[in-house]
């Protein structure tokens, strides 16, 4: 049996490693139009930025060493031109020239192509991207010798280039079309992530295009939507990437939105061709719709799924996926599992959000941190997603909600999970565990909540907030017209409260949502309609943005 793999990295390489773990007989012939199979892709921002200082360490295998290991005929620099799905043969152009190869089985693995955006100027030499090893070299030589950096687009790989660069002492500008940095991100915990790039000295210019890069004899200049112009020694291209299948969709393999259609096993619609990684269609596992997910993780599981198919193993499916992801910004971490609110509007897919602001592990011990998480779940108590942003804990609060996804749990089981506590790693409570607890509060009427982005109408609507939080920080800056009495002091004074609310609903808030959720309840059983601000005034601080210090008032203003 000869099977053909087109694509090294993560899927390609997965699926040729495990065929030959369970055929040992088989041909296996690896097709790579770059001139490395098997590198370390997620580490070329960190290469640029210096922390990985050994070009080696990108590489995690050679043709030889495979060969070696393996068995496996690994021919770099050949790139597939052409698909013969009667034949059942490819054609190669490689060093020793163009050849046609026939194949039993073949497997798609091509991944996509960095975005070129049709604006004056994107050919310029000094425009350059980052998906491959020879990219990460020439950055990080102009790193060294460069004073000034334009990166384009703020996703994952956008924001970590922008803060590699940053790292090496240039003055870098990251450029964002979207509203915030991040997108997949809530805007909430996404300003959280724009305050640190600025820290670190990163300008960020989001919410605007840009619209030329005019080249120039000793720098370009990218200029903006809002007649910004910046200047750049380089400038690094990150708009994202599409699915690299016009070769397989001109032979007849069935595309949609240029991504390659498969089944649960990986199969697409012509016999004996198979396909995985960054230019499949995925199946997302909480709103069941369709699009690719460009992520090394499941590219590398799909590629061990498919071997095992074609080798006769099909107890295991492809899953649906939750793209789960993380990147560091600075000192903070964010990550994010599963839907977020654009994906569950798109879906038509009704949902509660809670917002929580706890500790990373037990507040008394030295070193404790906050972190900020957002988490959406169903009608029915389904989670849907978390996203979470902080200096340390993250990571783990979304490797466990990702788990839950996948095991399709229920809010309330989050209150039963027994996950490892020690003062110097977590809480009794986890911040896991709290979820769950604060959601089955939400769905049960024990909480009813009301959120930041609703302060615009309850303020027009002349609604009564009431401020829980104590005076001092009342001070610090309050909503118009808020009603300040510290949670403390709630029950000794409610005829105040009823006084003043006049048969209106009481929005309640507090700093992070505990106090005034206690206050809630206190409301709630003195027979007054009322509800909890999730997530409090550091949500709403977060949410309002810059418009903060717009809206809310400061004692002695």
């Amino acid at each position: 049996m000869r099977v053909v793999v087109v694509g090294g990295v993560a899927g390609g390489m997965s699926a040729a490693a495990r065929l030959r773990r369970l055929q040992e007989d088989a041909e296996i012939i690896v097709l790579e139009r770059g001139g490395e199979v098997s590198f370390a892709n997620c580490g070329l921002p960190y290469y640029v930025g210096g922390e990985i200082k050994d070009e080696s360490a990108l590489q995690v295998q050679t043709p030889s060493r495979l060969r070696a290991a393996l068995a496996l005929d690994v021919r770099i620099n050949s790139a597939v031109t052409a698909l013969d799905t009667a034949a059942r043969e490819v054609t190669v152009e490689g060093p020793e020239g163009t050849y046609t190869l026939g194949y039993d089985h073949l497997i798609l693995a091509p991944g996509a192509s960095a975005l070129r955006p049709p604006i004056p100027g994107i050919d310029s030499p000094r425009v350059h991207t980052l998906r491959t090893v020879p990219d990460a070299l020439e950055l990080e030589r102009l790193a060294g010798q460069s004073k000034r950096a334009v990166v384009l687009g703020a996703g994952f790989i956008g924001l970590e280039a922008a803060e590699a660069l940053a790292h090496r002492g240039l003055a870098v500008s990251l450029v964002e079309l979207a509203p915030h940095v991040l997108p997949p991100l809530e805007s909430e915990l996404a300003v959280l992530v724009r305050a640190e790039l600025e820290r670190i000295g990163v300008s960020v210019h989001d919410g605007v295009a840009a619209t030329s890069i005019e080249p120039g004899a000793d720098f370009d200049v990218v200029e903006l939507g809002d007649g910004t112009r910046l200047e750049a020694d380089f400038v690094v291209l990150s708009v994202g990437v599409r699915p690299d299948t016009a070769t397989w969709e001109a032979a007849g393999v069935e595309c949609e939105r240029g991504a390659i259609l498969i089944d649960e096993l990986g199969r697409t619609n012509v016999e004996n061709v198979w396909a995985v990684g960054d230019a499949t269609m995925s199946v997302d596992s909480a709103t069941g719709m369709r699009r690719p997910v460009p992520l090394a993780g499941p590219a590398n599981r799909a590629g061990r799924l498919v071997a095992d198919a074609i080798s006769g193993r099909t107890h295991h499916k492809l899953p649906r996926l939750a793209s789960t992801a993380i990147v560091r910004a600075g000192k903070l971490t964010a990550a994010l599992t599963g839907a977020n609110r654009a994906s569950l509007d798109a879906a038509g897919i009704e949902y509660q959000t809670i917002h929580l602001h706890p500790m990373n592990h037990a507040g008394y011990f030295p070193g404790a941190v906050q972190m900020h998480l957002v988490v959406h779940f169903g009608m029915d108590g389904a989670l849907l997603g978390a996203q979470g942003v902080g200096e340390a804990g993250v990571d783990k609060r979304i490797d466990v909600f990702a788990t839950a996804l996948k095991a399709g749990l229920q809010m309330a089981d989050l209150i039963d999970l027994d996950l490892a506590y020690s003062p110097p790693f977590g809480s009794a409570k986890d911040p896991v565990n709290m979820a769950g607890m604060m959601a089955t509060n939400v769905l049960d009427g024990t909480m009813p909540l009301w959120h930041a982005s609703q302060v615009d109408d309850v303020l027009a609507s002349g609604g009564f907030v009431l401020d829980v939080r104590s005076p001092a920080e009342f001070a610090t800056g309050h909503l118009p017209g808020a009603m300040n009495i510290a949670h403390t002091e709630l029950r000794e004074r409610l005829e105040e409260v009823r006084a003043a609310a006049d048969g209106r609903k009481v929005h309640v808030h507090c700093a992070s949502g505990m106090r005034s959720y206690l206050a809630t309840r206190v409301l709630l059983a003195a027979g007054l309609e009322a509800a909890n601000m999730s997530g409090g005034m550091l949500t709403m601080r977060a949410t309002l943005g810059k418009r903060a210090a717009e809206i809310l008032v400061k004692e002695g203003n």
